[in-house]
């Protein structure tokens, strides 16, 4: 939890920060930053002002109107203004502006809705005098704009003529398509950059050679009285408007199109990060009004972004099933594209370098079907200047004490040293199904090897493909044994919660772990979406476990063995243990037995609803004692108070004889 003076020190670099940004989108057209970055940045400022609204300074973003534009292009003064279109992120969000508006004037409960797909461009105003282009002119701060008209008479889409005699202006978007920019890769980070940069430059020859396009959406005329005459007069004079632009009858029915247009718009030629819905009413448009820098009468419903900055908290290294040590960086829960995320793949030790990702660094994660989001790049704007580099190689000692690992000639990845990846998969797949995990009879140590050396075996969730026949036609098998086997496999499908966590294998994370955890979340899908606070808090789990926890379930391989897992219909369900006989009960097994072994002990506690502790303490109920027994443990029970109990007791407190 941040205290107050590091929420202050990061006000005041969310501020410095964003108006640099502002500047560089506003007065340079050259934003470093995409618009998911500067909004998710935004919103965090926001949130520290509404919490601290003492702290908000006069220079803040949130206090801005817009910026000023750049003075190397000659200036012109808006004849209507070029107005900002407040955002929406949710339908919560964009009912509660319907709801406001409503209030302002009952007619808005009557409207309908005109809905565009919201292109990310360059705005700009074109100015035709009796019929001819005279002026194009940028959006710039709203009020005063640049003129660019000659490079703007490059763009093919922009008629030099029109059938009007009047003067007139067509407003719209400046765009470069998806295949156009493909043609140009890496010389913009994107489109909207690309549009933005070449319209900058002086030479209009330069600006020709690119294949720029000019959509319009607004027409400021005389007679236009709704935006649906608007767009189909745009048409009539030559200009190309956005086919998926329509008329929808109430504002239930635009957001219900939202929904619908979001899967739609990859499909679409340019890109786009959300649906304009406005007032179609042209007449109760004007009469809202403005507040602030929006028009009350649109609305753009923006999806949720593909990125999102955030801060990283640690950076852990996962061994996968073939020895591969994977960092990854994990920071506070954020959502991208729709999903809360907390974890982010580093790959490697080289991308790490590259990057120069350091634990406390403000970060950019994104999210473009990949299953587990990727770092874009680190805003070292953010860094503190106590910063260091993240050092692999001891970083792995550090949370790797007992292994050892190397890297071979050009490979990229650090893996287990003296350890090939099938000796790694067997040891996995028998621990899977050893007795303290999902005991499953028959795969023991060699019927194991001969499954993995066969190659019916890749992963442990494989052991759900495995079929009679195939089991058979090994070596070691018969008809009978295959059968049991296939049977024991399948019986398995829906383990105990606290086995299935133990069987998976994670570092640090034994039977009692286990149980633990099991106990907190209740499901494995909570235990999934937990974030690393919330391991860390669970009793029996500190520093290191929730670490390992987080590394193993941000790890893609063991992601896709869990989807793997999902599809073949292993599903773990949760014992809920609180009402057995030993409920509230703590014990403590020490020595050796006559009729159980120590973890066969462990295991009946557990199942009665007792707590089975590797050490006494002050809590501890009971000290089971067997034969060659250590001083210290019956000393301990002695100073707390424990109660002592022999094995015969044991059996008679869990009523076995």
């Amino acid at each position: 939890m941040l205290n107050n003076s590091m929420t202050q020190e990061r006000y005041q670099e969310l501020k410095k920060q964003l108006n640099h940004y502002a500047r560089e989108y506003y007065v340079l057209d050259n934003p470093s930053v995409s618009d998911a970055i500067y909004d998710s940045l935004f919103s965090e400022l926001k949130q520290i002002e509404e919490r601290y609204p003492e702290w908000i300074a006069h220079d803040s973003p949130t206090q801005r109107v817009a910026a000023k534009p750049l003075k190397k292009f000659e200036k012109f003064q808006h004849t209507h203004r070029m107005i900002s279109i407040l955002d929406a992120f949710s339908n919560e969000e964009a009912w509660a502006w319907y709801e406001r508006i409503a209030k302002v004037d009952e007619r808005v409960k009557h409207a309908q809705f005109f809905v565009d797909a919201k292109m990310d461009g360059l705005a700009c105003a074109l100015h035709y005098e009796d019929g001819v282009l005279v002026r194009a002119v940028t959006r710039g701060d709203g009020f005063v704009g640049e003129v660019v008209t000659a490079n703007v008479r490059t763009i093919a889409s922009v008629p030099l003529a029109i059938a009007r005699t009047r003067s007139v202006e067509i407003r719209g978007e400046i765009i470069m398509t998806k295949k156009n920019f493909e043609k140009f890769a890496g010389t913009y980070a994107n489109p909207r950059n690309f549009a933005a940069g070449t319209i900058r430059q002086l030479d209009p020859k330069i600006v020709a050679k690119r294949p720029l396009e000019f959509r319009a959406y607004d027409l400021l005329d005389e007679g236009i009285i709704t935006s649906e005459h608007a767009y189909a007069e745009l048409k009539k004079l030559g200009f190309i408007v956005n086919t998926e632009a329509h008329l929808e009858k109430s504002f239930a029915d635009a957001i219900n199109y939202a929904h619908k247009f979001e899967p739609m718009r990859d499909r679409l030629p340019f890109h786009t990060d959300g649906l304009v819905i406005k007032i179609n009413d042209r007449g109760l448009y004007d009469d809202l009004g403005i507040v602030g820098k929006n028009p009350r009468g649109v609305l753009a419903y923006k999806y949720p972004a593909e990125e999102a900055t955030t801060v990283v908290k640690d950076i852990v290294i996962s061994i996968g099933r073939t020895g591969a040590a994977t960092p990854v960086a994990v920071f506070d829960p954020v959502s991208i594209a729709g999903t809360t995320v907390q974890h982010a793949s580093l790959h490697n030790a080289d991308e790490i370098a590259r990057l120069d990702v350091r634990i406390g660094d403000t970060v950019v994660i994104y999210k473009a079907g990949d299953i587990i989001p990727q770092v874009q790049q680190v805003l070292k704007e953010f860094r503190s200047k106590k910063s260091e580099k993240f050092n692999y190689e001891k970083a792995l000692a550090s949370q790797y004490p007992e292994l050892e690992f190397e890297r071979h000639g050009k490979d990229v990845v650090y893996r287990v040293k003296n350890q090939n990846a099938d000796q790694i998969l067997k040891r996995a797949v028998e621990y899977y199904a050893s007795r303290s995990a999902l005991d499953i009879e028959g795969l023991g140590e060699k019927n194991v090897a001969a499954l993995v050396d066969a190659g019916l075996v890749s992963d442990i969730a494989d052991l759900y493909l495995l079929t009679q026949e195939a089991v058979a036609a090994l070596e070691r098998f018969a008809d009978l044994s295959s059968a049991n086997l296939i049977t024991a496999i399948q019986a398995s499908k829906n383990p105990p919660l606290a086995r299935f966590i133990t069987a998976l294998g994670i570092r640090h994370v034994g039977s009692l772990t286990a149980v633990d955890i099991a106990n907190h979340f209740k499901s494995f899908e909570k235990l999934q979406k937990a974030t690393f606070a919330e391991l860390q808090n669970i009793d029996g789990v500190g520093v290191v476990v929730a670490e390992s926890v987080a590394a193993w379930f941000a790890d893609e391989d063991n992601v896709k063995l869990l989807g793997k897992f999902r599809s073949l219909g292993v599903e773990p369900f949760y014992e809920d243990l609180t009402h057995g006989k030993l409920a509230g009960q703590s014990f403590v097994v020490t020595g050796t037995f006559e009729s159980m072994s120590r973890e066969v002990a462990a295991e009946k506690i557990r199942k009665l609803g007792g707590i089975f502790q590797s050490s006494v303490g002050k809590g501890t109920t009971c000290l089971v004692v067997g034969g060659k027994i250590g001083a210290s443990k019956r000393a301990a029970a002695e100073k707390f108070g424990t109660k002592i109990i022999n094995e015969q007791n044991f059996k008679e407190m869990i009523d076995e004889q």
